[in-house]
């Protein structure tokens, strides 16, 4: 079995949306994106201990902004 790069890099395609590369690019923006999820990953493995404060944070904060809201429209 060989290495054809070539034939690689011709079968290498992405599409997204209206985002398309093929080619080096596509490899590259693969590469990226495995790289971004292992970033997110161990970003959220080290503020897992604090997403419940957060979580109980962000309710205070949109509890007191609709009441803030009513208060405007009355």
């Amino acid at each position: 079995m060989s290495f054809d790069a070539a034939r690689v890099l011709r079968a290498s395609r992405v599409r997204v949306g209206p985002l398309r590369a093929s080619g080096a690019p596509a490899i590259f923006l693969g590469i990226a994106t495995v790289i971004l999820a292992a970033g997110v990953a161990r970003t959220l493995g080290t503020l897992a201990p604090m997403l419940p404060e957060t979580l109980r944070e962000t309710k205070g904060l949109i509890e007191t902004a609709r009441r803030d809201a009513r208060l405007l429209t009355s």
